[in-house]
């Protein structure tokens, strides 16, 4: 970790404001203290891999030790690393642009050339064609739009305009800003053989004659192309080796939107391209710990001898990983997550407090996730090298977002990962007294998730969304503690039964259903489940869903797809746009690599509302 503590004093008036605050309210809440401390001001919005992380992960690792857990056997320490990618910047990109008889003309400032985030690091020249905006609209969608038509690109540099056309009817626009996208605009000319794609912000768009800035992108493999973009005044250099073709009134004519309006190659220009993105590394810390089963236990006798409970306890900083939905006011303040997630961090803190004093046939391991707003980082990370065998694991409970609780409702979710759930969240509900919903889905875009990949029988606590979702104003003084502690009561009921039966739940892998009748509505649904942090090229199946297409079609975790209805696919972002050329019910080829054999079946989409 870079980031270190750099004020000593402010460190020490932290700790002793918290103490204070835990002597003075501690009794009237078990959780609250622990959620004014995460989402305080100080905290920053605990990205993954900052130093408010980091200053979370110390409070935890106090309130860790302050109920006598250890590390997990093997660990010297509360920490545990994971690596993942907190973005990207230029490395120094360049474009030379060489006209028949003239000496070439090197742009070298960052205001005239950027590598794109997602572009692969290499040195490409060749001939150049322009391709207007860059669009490609799939058949499926029966409209007609294909920037390509007519042009001969394989070998050569595509220059495209950034955005959508100007000029083009409201309709029109709203289908073409669908595939906008720039990663959408280099997998089209990936797809027809291009070397490379250049991007230029026109005279007549907004932020006219600009470079395109750098985005997070949380993407480690690259698009499987070199992308940049150029300033203005890189485009009137290529354009000037074309008699008659200005920039502004290129830009017009394929303003209006018109698919008849073709692209041109331009003659006697070679174009160099140099693309240097420095993918930045960052270091995340999951914060493990656990009670040993009590003396006198013999867990060797016990069948599936670990309960493990957990909560991610990242949040978005400042918002700057996009997906902050911060209104305009508000970009750049601190997100403080006192609902996601450190309402689920204080129940962990809390039940595991509760559990501390009690009898245990089972260990119980405590865990606190980071890089769960990244894609599940974290939990991913523990049950890919799990430093416990997960066939050791009886059960897995998480608390996601269960700060908000109204009308007396508690959502539990994954109810259908083992037959067992219905009757223990019964039994322990009934001094609780919520008025559950039970979802038996484990598919979840929470840690829950990994879990269930990993064949663990599951529980998700969860309140519900809000309007204060991912913005700044997910606040403390929002946070329903009264029911808050009561969700850790129930919690204590479950887990104190799982910790001292003598069988473990058995685990139900849970089919996804798919809904029947009209396809009005319906999207196509694959069955997919994508590994984000890994660095491949093609889309890493972190797992698939059970009785899904995927699944049918014989692909499991661990699997690269490299094609799809061919199209190549490079990563996540490739998959994603490929979805659109699927057709429900109509079977589509599948390339696919199981470690170094390259495999293909078939896979037949489903629909879903």
């Amino acid at each position: 970790m870079r980031l270190l503590y750099i004020f000593l004093v402010s460190s020490l008036s932290l700790s002793a404001s918290l103490s204070f605050a835990q002597t003075t309210t501690a009794v009237a809440s078990k959780t609250r203290v622990h959620v004014e401390t995460l989402a305080a001001p100080a905290m920053d919005g605990r990205m993954s891999g900052s130093e408010g992380e980091r200053k979370a992960a110390d409070y935890l690792v106090q309130e860790l030790k302050r109920i006598g857990a250890r590390p997990l056997p093997g660990q010297t320490g509360f920490l545990v690393p994971f690596n993942f990618t907190a973005g990207a910047r230029d490395g120094g990109s360049t474009v030379t642009v060489t006209r028949s008889g003239a000496a070439p003309q090197a742009f070298t400032a960052r205001t005239d050339v950027q590598a794109l985030s997602f572009s692969d690091n290499n040195e490409v020249s060749g001939d150049v064609v322009f391709a207007g905006y860059g669009l490609v609209v799939p058949e499926s969608q029966n409209f007609g739009y294909d920037s390509y038509q007519g042009l001969d690109v394989k070998d050569k540099i595509v220059v495209v305009f950034r955005y959508f056309p100007e000029d083009a009817d409201q309709q029109t626009r709203a289908t073409l800003s669908r595939y906008s996208d720039l990663r959408y605009k280099a997998q089209a000319a990936r797809q027809r053989g291009a070397k490379a794609l250049l991007v230029i912000t026109g005279p007549r768009s907004p932020n006219a004659g600009e470079v395109v800035p750098m985005t997070f992108d949380t993407a480690l493999a690259g698009s499987g192309l070199v992308a940049a973009s150029a300033s203005g005044a890189v485009a009137n250099a290529i354009l000037a080796a074309t008699p008659g073709k200005d920039l502004e009134a290129v830009q017009k004519e394929f303003d209006s939107g018109n698919p008849h309006v073709a692209g041109f190659a331009v003659p006697n220009l070679t174009l160099a391209i140099k693309a240097n993105v420095e993918r930045q590394r960052q270091t995340g810390h999951n914060v493990l710990a656990y009670l040993p089963a009590s003396t006198g236990a013999n867990t060797a006798n016990v069948q599936k001898p670990w309960v493990v409970i957990g909560a991610h306890y990242d949040h978005l900083g400042r918002g700057g990983s996009g997906s902050s939905l911060a209104s305009k006011e508000q970009v750049g303040q601190v997100h403080h997550g006192a609902d996601d997630n450190a309402s689920g961090t204080a129940a962990v803190l809390a039940l595991a407090d509760t559990l501390s004093s009690q009898p245990r046939k089972r260990n119980l391991l405590i865990a606190f996730w980071s890089g769960e707003e990244l894609g599940l980082i974290g939990s991913n990370a523990f049950v890919t090298t799990p430093p416990v065998p997960v066939a050791d694991m009886a059960a897995y409970l998480n608390f996601d977002m269960v700060g908000r609780s109204t009308d007396n409702k508690l959502t539990v979710q994954a109810t259908g990962s083992s037959a067992m759930w219905p009757k223990l969240i019964e039994q322990a509900n009934i001094a609780a007294g919520f008025d559950l919903v039970l979802q038996p889905d484990p598919y979840q875009p929470t840690d829950v998730s990994s879990f269930n990949q990993a064949s663990v029988a599951s529980l998700a606590f969860f309140t519900g969304a809000h309007v204060d979702y991912h913005k700044p104003t997910d606040t403390v003084e929002k946070i329903n503690y009264e029911d808050l502690d009561r969700i850790v009561d129930l919690a204590a009921g479950i887990a104190r039964r799982l910790l001292e039966m003598d069988e473990a739940p058995v685990f139900t892998k849970v089919e996804q259903k798919n809904d029947s009748g009209s396809r009005t509505g319906l999207r196509i649904f694959t069955g997919t489940i994508p590994d984000y942090a890994t660095d491949v090229k093609g889309l890493l199946l972190g797992g698939v869903i059970g009785g899904g297409p995927a699944e049918q079609a014989g692909l499991q975790k661990g699997d690269i797809i490299v094609e799809i209805a061919g199209q190549s696919i490079a990563n996540i972002y490739d998959y994603t746009y490929a979805l659109e050329l699927l057709k429900i019910g109509q079977p589509a080829k599948v390339v696919y690599m199981r470690g170094t054999e390259r495999r293909e079946t078939t896979l037949t989409p489903a629909a879903r509302k």
